[in-house]
């Protein structure tokens, strides 16, 4: 539980930081955060799938930065596939 958190965490910050930096891709602060914490849940659980860092999914230092590297990735990830879909579609 506490694993998906940081990872929920970590996404919405993912997502906020993504859309800093590619502004582009931005939806807005509250969208890019929601965007990086349903990202941030995946991407860490995705990982977690894989075996990479701890396959427990324990509080040792392998399973937090997992869960910190999959949850910031997966955010800004599903912020940058948001924006594109939404972009597609409102092009005219």
């Amino acid at each position: 539980m506490v694993n998906l958190i940081i990872q929920l965490v970590s996404g919405g910050l993912g997502g906020l930081g993504a859309g800093k930096l590619m502004k582009k891709f931005s939806l807005g602060g509250i969208w890019d955060a929601l965007a990086g914490i349903v990202g941030g849940g995946i991407g860490g659980q995705v990982l977690g799938l894989l075996g990479v860092g701890s396959a427990a999914g324990g509080l040792d230092l392998g399973g937090i930065l997992t869960s910190v590297v999959g949850g910031g990735i997966g955010g800004g990830a599903l912020l940058a596939i948001v924006s594109a879909v939404k972009g597609l579609f409102s092009k005219k």
